[in-house]
């Protein structure tokens, strides 16, 4: 876990306001989040498709993922394995089971695949310009920093902030898709 005090309080006020979202506005915000998604170009036509099992308030990714699947996409779910993670191919939600952190992730048997088309990044808080705040674990800054794959930020328009200290080893989110829009972020 990071130590940086400035992004551990915005990262707790950035989770305080999410959870605070009712279960039936974050429904509603993910769905047009996921119809969003389908606008951008690299993700549609994207094979393989590195998703994320959601936690807490986070953006419901599990419709996105049956979608995926029934239009016979490649779909593949973090596993995390001590200070990395790798992206495991799944067949359905039997697949998974609780790993890291009480998250969902790939058997231990699911084919590793990490040369992936794009990736949906979890996100606590994310500017315009995509410097993201996660949970302070890094794994997805060392995953995208070994790992040439567009990545799209799914989040809720309140957690799209002006400012969020960037440290050296952050990486930038290429897209960003709230309830109210989709942000390039390297226009």
């Amino acid at each position: 876990m990071e130590d940086n005090p400035e992004k551990n309080s915005l990262r707790n006020l950035l989770l305080e306001k999410r959870d605070g979202t009712s279960f039936d506005l974050m429904k509603i915000a993910s769905d047009k989040i996921s119809k969003k998604l389908k606008k951008i170009r690299v993700f549609r036509d994207a094979q393989k498709i590195g998703a994320y099992y959601p936690i807490g308030s986070e953006v419901s990714t599990q419709d996105i993922i049956q979608e995926l699947l029934s239009n016979g996409k490649e779909v593949f779910l973090p596993r995390v394995s001590g200070e990395d993670m790798d992206f495991k191919k799944i067949s359905d939600f039997s697949s998974l089971e609780s790993g890291s952190f009480d998250i969902m992730e790939p058997k231990i048997e699911c084919e590793t695949e990490n040369d992936l088309d794009v990736i949906l990044v979890p996100t606590v808080g994310i500017t315009p310009k995509g410097v993201r705040l996660g949970y302070g674990h890094g794994f997805y800054d060392r995953f995208l920093a070994n790992h040439k794959t567009s990545s799209i930020s799914l989040t809720l328009e309140k957690q799209v902030v002006k400012n969020i200290p960037k440290s050296d080893h952050d990486m930038l989110i290429d897209w960003v898709v709230t309830e109210d829009r989709i942000i390039e972020t390297q226009r």
